[in-house]
């Protein structure tokens, strides 16, 4: 009998709204009001700067992602570049880690969101969500994908929602321009900015994990380059639409003080509105989640499969066509996390994880160009300066993160 494999079974539009799930909803949902706290008016560009940072990066995984389509993708790729397991493990267990935190961050935002609705024990709560999610990524990714899907087409509308209701007050749009000096930048309008920017990557975390699918994306080589970068660059629309409509809506320092920005944007339009908008920021929790969890997964799934991991962590189910075990250990891991650990710091680490991450990345796909690596003639191949300007970006915040 044949080992069952993955179903390739994500179309174009599909993995485009997943790609725009693993972004849009918690980062934003819970962060924009601390992003605006710290660069004021000129919150919509540290949006943008954020923005154009992945969008460098989002080329990298693009033209990784279309010469070595498999599940591992990250550490995949730099087994490619240094021939080492052990690094190319190390890296994978790096992503698989940054999956799980903030999968175990955004279930308990969830249940804290929850709780503005229904008083439950936080434990229960906890262990019903996230088994329930698991449940939901073992059945099937299809399935699963489109849960997302539906998830993220509400989380989207609310953002446009927030826009089109309060985009008057975008007349007001010569503020941002005029008004580059909040206190928090001590005189350094530059300061603010480049604060908020490192606070809204983590808005933008998620695109890279797509290419952890890439088995089960039909046409692979062409849609999932497509899909990462259609995905970003609609992101980054949103967000600083949003981020504009925010701060001349409400003032900067009055966003920066509440833990639902977005809801204090809209609590005018009554309390039925205002109670939609923490179910849908509930949402935006549980499809986070959900996409982290099918992640790591699919992570797990591929060292097993390079044998990095154990084995048995590789397997399919013939029914479901998903990778049962790894699922499992990944939504226990996701479950432990949520209610025995802090998450506070290890959510702020997760950005700074994720950047080291992909620097390392850009190294890899500077050494693969640089020595000519074969490649087939479907494989999407960008400019070699890209990797370079990308991994001068990455350091360049991290050098500002660890000296800030």
């Amino acid at each position: 009998m044949s080992e069952a494999k993955l179903k390739r079974s994500i179309s174009l539009p599909v993995l485009f709204l997943y790609g725009l799930g693993t972004m849009v909803g918690g980062g934003f949902y819970a962060l924009s009001g601390k992003v605006a706290g710290m660069a004021g008016m000129a919150a919509p560009l540290s949006f943008l700067l954020a923005g154009l940072l992945a969008f460098l990066n989002v080329f990298t995984f693009a033209e990784l992602s279309s010469r070595y389509p498999a599940s591992a993708g990250e550490a995949k790729y730099v087994y490619k570049a240094f021939g080492s397991s052990l690094f190319s493990g190390l890296i994978g267990w790096m992503v698989i880690l940054t999956g799980v935190v903030s999968a175990a961050t955004l279930s308990v935002a969830t249940i804290t969101f929850f709780q503005e609705l229904v008083i439950v024990p936080e434990a229960l709560g906890l262990i019903v969500l996230v088994v329930l999610m698991g449940l939901i990524c073992a059945w099937g990714v299809g399935e699963s994908v489109k849960a997302v899907m539906v998830i993220t087409i509400i989380e989207v509308g609310a953002l446009f929602y927030i826009f089109f209701s309060k985009g008057e007050n975008l007349s007001r749009i010569s503020d941002i321009l005029l008004d580059l000096n909040p206190q928090s930048m001590d005189g350094f309008p530059l300061f603010g900015v480049a604060s908020g920017a490192f606070l809204a990557f983590y808005a933008f975390i998620g695109f890279e994990d797509m290419v952890n699918m890439a088995e089960e994306v039909k046409q692979v080589k062409t849609n999932l380059p497509k899909a990462m970068i259609w995905a970003v660059l609609g992101t980054t629309s949103l967000y600083v639409l949003v981020a504009a409509t925010m701060v001349t809506t409400v003032d900067p320092a009055e966003l920066a003080e509440v833990n639902a920005p977005l809801a204090k944007i809209i609590e005018g339009d009554g309390h039925v509105v205002s109670r939609i908008f923490v179910i849908i920021s509930m949402l935006t929790g549980i499809n986070g989640a959900l996409v982290q969890i099918i992640m790591s997964s699919r992570v797990l799934y591929g060292l097993g499969k390079e044998k990095r991991a154990p084995k048995l962590l590789a397997k399919v189910h013939p029914k479901t066509k998903t990778p049962i075990r790894s699922t499992v250990l990944a939504t226990a891991i996701v479950l432990a996390l949520s209610l025995f650990f802090p998450l506070v710091g290890l959510a702020e680490a997760t950005s700074f994880l994720i950047l080291v991450i992909f620097s390392v990345l850009n190294v890899a796909l500077i050494i693969i160009k640089t020595r000519g690596d074969a490649v087939t003639k479907d494989s999407k191949i960008y400019p070699i300066w890209l990797p370079y300007v990308a991994l001068v970006g990455c350091l360049g915040i991290l050098s500002f993160k660890i000296m800030g």
